[in-house]
């Protein structure tokens, strides 16, 4: 089929509209090209096939007419201005990366997530607009905050573009680059007299651009392949998978997150590391799907060597006893011990065996059964480090100890969902464990939406294998640096007076473990202040046992929320925020400690509303 001679620039440009407005249809995208429009990639043979019903009243078949160079459909194309590239060049990127860096817009997602066959990360900034926006290339597992990759960096204030051999600002890179010659980002600068780079200074030179002479998108494209085929057989030569032993750095963790799709808030990352290390004991309660079991798996995938040292077990309805966790002696034969088939006995075992490593056992789902049935033997030997008796000594021959230790390396998860199907917690249970409640911000659910990503658990995976040992190091540590003491004391004795009320307060040990907390989190994050900390710390030990009737909690309730707002500010607690359903909970308003107050604030108007109310809530 030839196509008509008559279609006009305006029909082009009218079929190009209507591909923007209506979408590419399922079977229509392009294979090997792409229209670069209004900062649009379109397929060529969708708009000339468009173009013809504005000028001829009918839809061309695409089938029936060639795409590709020299051909009619492309002449057409070009004849009219339009600018068409091959799907693998990244001038299109760079066009719509110059134009987005004109304006205050920092959302990425409609960037290709690859370029090159490597992954793309872009940034305009975080809260405010960069002085220098990026487009760095990575093969994992160098990230931007942690190795070296191939980047793009707009100096805006000199309008250069330059294609640098990138190496990571936040943290020592993981490996380096081999080039002969290397002239630092500083240098040139220094040398062209352009003063000092705002940032990125210590990353090299490949190729310099002017932003407003850019070469055609041959020469970009032959300059990045080259650069890419140069980085490729770089970090081929040292693949970083080297099992010594490094410091636990928690941004490496949230920079494995991101890389592998999954968006959790690096706040809660942060309570839930140091729970860890605080106690081995950590419950993750909340929303169903909002990421608690995601973070869980994640941590120990990218923390474990190999799979020997965790093991997902999801708790059945059904469990009465210990059995699913521990096994039985065979009654039929026995000499014989019967293993559970989920392997968390292998887990302990191998935990005892290899004190070098750490080890996870995550129990999901962990209230569907009652869990002072099933999981008894282990909150007991959790105080008292005793062992638990499997069976008698000298009975059984098949790799099974009599007796079983939970040793320190010997880390226990447990997820739990809120609803009808399931049971609540114990005191006994909430004492001694760190309990991490999970909700989804309307920021969050729209960050979510915006920058929606496939989840490849794969990309987590032993990436964090040497810092094990450091790990378990920040987990042993009982000596802290004693900051802020007295005002911790008083914070907390006044939340013992209130707890008291409704016989919720905390024993010496409860007491022993927020001050561990406090200062574990400070370990993790040092950035944290001293009232973020307490305000964890309340979330995670203090709260968690509140339960009663609306007469029992609500003036206990009150007279907490009063603790965590600067008195100045509000007045009126019960007005002022548990009636007001707009109130925001940060500290601009005056709020000494959001995570708490909002936690309070639910469970005041839950009594309010239903007579009744706990920690615990769907």
């Amino acid at each position: 089929m030839n196509i008509p001679q008559n279609i006009t620039q305006e029909d082009l440009i009218n079929g190009a509209e209507k591909i923007i407005n209506e979408g590419i249809p399922s079977k229509a995208h392009s294979s090997t090209y792409d229209v670069f429009y209004k900062n649009k990639l379109l397929p060529p043979k969708l708009i000339v096939s468009y173009a013809n019903i504005y000028r001829n009243g009918n839809e061309l078949e695409r089938d029936k007419f060639e795409g590709g160079e020299n051909t009619e459909c492309f002449k057409l194309l070009h004849k009219y201005g339009f600018k068409i590239y091959r799907k693998d060049s990244v001038y299109p990127t760079l066009m719509m990366f110059f134009e987005q860096a004109k304006t205050g817009e920092l959302k990425t997602s409609k960037y290709p997530k690859k370029i090159k066959g490597l992954e793309c990360k872009i940034s305009f900034g975080q809260g405010n607009q960069a002085k220098i926006p990026w487009i760095s290339l990575l093969k994992h597992p160098n990230t931007t905050s942690k190795g070296i990759y191939p980047v793009y960096l707009f100096y805006k204030d000199i309008n250069k573009l330059i294609l640098a051999y990138g190496v990571s600002e936040t943290n020592k890179p993981l490996d380096s680059w081999e080039i002969k010659n290397p002239k630092t980002i500083s240098r040139y600068f220094e040398e062209n007299e352009f003063g000092k780079p705002n940032r990125y200074g210590a990353s090299f030179i490949y190729k310099v651009y002017n932003v407003d002479d850019l070469p055609d998108d041959k020469i970009i494209d032959n300059d990045l392949n080259k650069l890419v085929e140069f980085y490729l057989n770089n970090t081929e030569k040292t693949e970083i998978e080297k099992k010594v032993s490094g410091p636990f750095e928690r941004q490496s963790f949230i920079d494995c997150l991101q890389n592998a799709g999954l968006l959790l808030n690096p706040k809660l990352v942060t309570r839930f590391i140091s729970s860890l290390i605080t106690k081995p004991f950590v419950i993750l309660s909340g929303l169903s799907g909002s990421g608690k079991t995601k973070l869980a798996q994640a941590f120990v995938q990218w923390i474990s060597q190999n799979e020997s040292q965790y093991c997902i077990v999801p708790v059945g309805a059904d469990w009465t006893n210990r059995e699913p966790l521990l096994g039985y002696p065979n009654a039929l034969k026995t000499d014989e011990y019967v293993k559970p088939d989920n392997g968390a006995l292998n887990v302990i075992i191998n935990a005892n065996n290899h004190p070098e490593l750490p080890h996870f056992l995550i129990l999901d789902e962990m209230n569907l059964s009652h869990v002072e049935r099933y999981f008894a033997d282990f909150l007991s030997v959790m105080e008292s480090k005793g062992e638990i008796s499997l069976f008698a000594e000298g009975t059984v021959n098949n790799g099974v100890p009599a007796k079983l230790t939970l040793p320190s390396n010997l880390f226990i998860i447990g997820t739990v969902n809120i609803d009808e199907t399931t049971y609540m917690f114990s005191p006994k249970v909430l004492d001694r464990a760190n309990a991490i409640e999970f909700r989804v911000t309307k920021g969050e659910i729209e960050n979510f939406f915006a920058n929606q990503q496939t989840i490849d658990m794969e990309k987590l995976k032993t990436h964090g294998a040497s810092m094990a040992q450091s790990f378990l190091n920040l987990a042993e540590n009982k000596k802290f640096d004693e900051e802020d003491i007295a005002e911790t004391h008083k914070t907390l004795v006044s939340f013992f007076e209130q707890l008291k009320k409704t016989g919720a307060e905390f024993g010496y040990r409860s007491a022993t473990e927020i001050i561990r907390l406090i200062n574990q989190l400070n370990v993790i994050d040092d950035k944290l202040s001293l009232e973020e900390k307490l305000d964890i710390a309340i979330m995670q030990k203090l709260l968690p046992k509140l339960h009663g009737s609306r007469r029992k909690l609500c003036p206990v309730l009150l007279t907490l929320g009063s603790f965590c707002v600067d008195d100045t500010i509000i007045k009126n607690i019960e007005k002022d925020i548990f009636k007001n359903e707009d109130f925001e909970f940060n500290i601009e308003n005056g709020v000494r400690y959001p995570i708490s107050l909002e936690k309070i604030t639910r469970m005041y108007n839950g009594a309010i509303e239903n007579g009744f109310a706990s920690y615990a809530e769907a």
